[in-house]
């Protein structure tokens, strides 16, 4: 099929949240879940040591991010032309491509798939497997296959427990991060009729109760749904990376496998895995290797599924590729460095951010891919420091920072010329007036003079409490007391001269 449709626009699915709410609002209630941030904080400081230890070890590892932001680079510019190659070589070898624009061909695609290759059960429904996927997530795939008689079970452990939790994803990488293992427990307890009820919170005998409960799973559902890490243009092979050996069954045993790939997915060589392979196990889990990686080229006769098909996914990603520097949001192999890495995101947790993608590279990517008008997504470009750890953590070297920045600017024009002003808040009025004060050095001498009565007034415990747009920075912080002098009065008192 023909890639014509590449740089048109599209109509993005809403993946599995509705509507979303603004960034703020929803990081005010998640602040506030004490047992969430300790559980996001201790986990991210664990895979943040382990990653620095493991990057450590590789005394070319800048080169490798070189070469990994040179190879995405290049895929972009030849986007159309590589994926009509990865189509070929998948037809040619026995597979079948499906193109969808947007999340509904996708949902629609899959449905008629499962359909055709599912049995009916006794219960009246019909079942599928799946390995973690996050564009089955985005556009919300297991919720459209519920409606129309088609249950959809999760076997990656992490998916598995936010789905027995009637839960939501809150990393890219352990959608089940906002979780302890006390709390893992109770889940099972709950939700696995056959569970152990002596159960404890030993990881071990959590991970062998999740084997037993899906072990069945993997020996009677003859269609698995799967996602991929990598498409390799030049021989028509899929790659999906994993820690458990849940991804492998899913690829091998059923007899159909139906796999959604973002078309951004695309690599053009095999040979380029060496890199890839070296920048993603250590950026994710602090791997020097995953455990489980799992390849597949099309079909082959009485060796694993013997139905093929790939959904070539676009759902906005045209959109994204249009944008001359956006684009390079699309480099992104989901490895999760910059969310472990990022003040907010620990503070606050996936689920603040209102999108299937969240952290910083969910808070370009969905403006990105839907829109800044679109939703919820207005508020994302401002959920972040501008710290700049993202960039220095992105394995590809994509600028998150820079990004945000831009995407600010183009929230606040696309406001302006739908009011015929530029929005006014106390910010915007504070902001103001600072840059008015030091704009001036004899204005800026003239507010200094304050200082000696905001510190006498202030006392040494600091300020707690501010009204208007400033409380909501003291609402969770303490202002340190102001000094008692300015730097411009200490140096004339002590050297005399101005």
């Amino acid at each position: 099929m023909s890639v014509t449709h590449l740089g048109m626009p599209t109509v993005p699915g809403k993946g599995n949240i509705v509507e979303p709410s603004p960034f703020p609002q929803v990081a005010e209630l998640e602040l506030g879940k004490i047992q969430m941030r300790t559980n996001l904080a201790r986990a991210t400081s664990t895979i943040r040591g382990k990653r620095l230890a493991r990057v450590a070890e590789v005394p070319n590892w800048e080169e490798l991010r070189d070469h990994g932001s040179a190879v995405k680079t290049a895929v972009m510019d030849r986007l159309p032309e590589l994926l009509e190659q990865f189509e070929h070589n998948v037809t040619a070898r026995g597979g079948h491509v499906h193109w969808a624009r947007d999340a509904d061909e996708a949902n629609a695609i899959v449905a008629r798939l499962v359909e055709e290759h599912a049995p009916v059960l006794d219960t009246g429904r019909r079942e599928v497997i799946k390995v973690k996927s996050m564009a089955t997530q985005e556009i919300g795939l297991n919720e459209h296959l519920e409606e129309i008689g088609i249950d959809a079970y999760e076997t990656d452990l992490a998916e598995l427990i936010v789905q027995l939790g009637h839960d939501r994803p809150s990393h890219i990488l352990v959608p089940a991060i906002h979780r302890n293992r006390r709390e893992i427990r109770e889940i099972f307890l709950r939700e696995m009729p056959d569970v152990d009820p002596d159960l404890t919170d030993d990881p071990t005998a959590l991970a062998e109760a999740s084997r037993k409960h899906l072990r069945r799973k993997f020996l009677s559902t003859p269609v698995a749904v799967s996602g991929a890490n990598f498409g390799i243009a030049e021989t028509g092979t899929l790659s999906v990376v994993e820690s458990e050996g849940n991804g492998r069954m899913c690829v091998t045993l059923p007899e159909t496998l139906i796999t959604v790939m973002g078309i951004e997915k695309i690599l053009p060589r095999f040979a380029d895995l060496g890199t890839f392979m070296q920048l993603l196990p250590r950026s994710s889990t602090g791997e020097r290797m995953n455990p489980y990686t799992s390849f597949w080229t099309g079909v082959t006769p009485g060796d694993g599924p013997q139905n093929v098909h790939v959904v070539l996914l676009d759902n906005g990603r045209t959109r994204a590729l249009a944008d001359e520097h956006g684009r390079q949001a699309l480099h992104c192999i989901r490895c999760s460095a910059c969310m472990n890495v990022c003040p907010v995101y620990e503070r606050t947790g996936g689920h603040a951010y209102g999108s299937v993608y969240p952290g910083p590279i969910g808070a370009i990517l969905s403006p990105l891919l839907t829109g800044t008008d679109a939703g919820a997504n207005d508020t994302l470009p401002y959920a972040s420091s501008l710290c700049g750890a993202c960039y220095d953590a992105c394995p590809v070297k994509i600028d998150i920072p820079q990004m945000l920045v831009r995407l600010r600017n183009e929230d606040t024009e696309t406001k302006a010329r739908k009011t015929g002003r530029l929005p006014r808040t106390q910010l915007d009025a504070a902001l103001t007036a600072a840059s008015w004060v030091m704009s001036d050095g004899r204005r800026m001498a003239v507010a200094e003079k304050s200082l000696p009565l905001a510190h006498l007034l202030t006392g040494p415990e600091g300020i707690r409490s501010l009204p208007g747009v400033a409380g909501k920075w003291t609402h969770s912080r303490t202002l340190p007391q102001p000094p008692e002098q300015s730097f411009r009065s200490w140096w004339k008192k002590e050297r005399g001269t101005r």
